[in-house]
């Protein structure tokens, strides 16, 4: 059994979204991250030109956790199409849908929300979590433009609010340790980070073999 798909968490700060990138790269595989929120747009047939009324049109303080669970990619609030609320349990209801449709093309690194939890049960899927020590996020933080102030906000806030929407819609802490093949430490730098993470899919393929594990 091959591994066709790679989903990467990771907390706010420990390079995940760049380390993502890099790896589909080197396998020449699709990134998934911004691209999921334009997926979800297009089936929830939701003009995006709307996003600005979105706020005003669904619930606060889940669709906020929805929010800033993703925060650190590319997502842009999602506008509402019809008479439809589209609210954040509509918005995991279609990620589930997507991520699944997703998976199903193979051969794809797929950024967080909650794809772990979805895919948890692919014998195809190998599921990373990349963490740092807080002076390694705020570090990486600070090198894209933050203060120090400001990138010790995002590294108290991101992940606690990440942890709220795992709880919520998953019943699991997050981290969930069970989910993942591999958890593993950025400060030694994002090609450490890649080539450990192909080694491990390596000897996780040998093994599915040696045991006769198939889809």
């Amino acid at each position: 059994m091959s591994v066709r798909i790679i989903t990467l968490e990771r907390e706010y700060g420990s390079g995940g979204t760049l380390i993502a990138k890099s790896l589909a790269e080197r396998l020449g595989w699709k990134l998934w991250d911004e691209e999921i929120t334009a997926e979800i747009a297009r089936a929830a047939n939701i003009d995006q030109r709307e996003a600005q009324r979105c706020d005003e049109r669904v619930d606060p303080f889940l669709y906020r956790l929805f929010k800033v669970y993703a925060r650190g990619s590319y997502e842009r609030a999602l506008g509402i199409g019809g008479s439809r609320v589209f609210d954040t349990d509509c918005m995991v209801e279609m990620l589930h849908k997507v991520i699944d449709d997703v998976a199903s093309r193979g051969n794809c690194v797929i950024v967080g929300r909650g794809a772990p939890y979805f895919l948890r049960n692919r014998p195809d899927a190998f599921h990373v979590f990349i963490y740092a020590s807080d002076d390694e996020k705020i570090r990486r933080i600070k090198s894209i433009g933050k203060t120090e102030k400001e990138a010790q906000l995002l590294v108290a806030e991101v992940d606690r609010d990440r942890a709220e929407f795992i709880r919520h819609y998953f019943g699991k802490q997050w981290p969930h340790r069970p989910l993942y093949n591999i958890m593993i430490n950025s400060q030694f730098g994002d090609e450490f980070v890649i080539e450990s993470i192909l080694q491990n899919v390596d000897a996780l393929e040998k093994h599915q073999a040696l045991h006769g594990v198939t889809a």
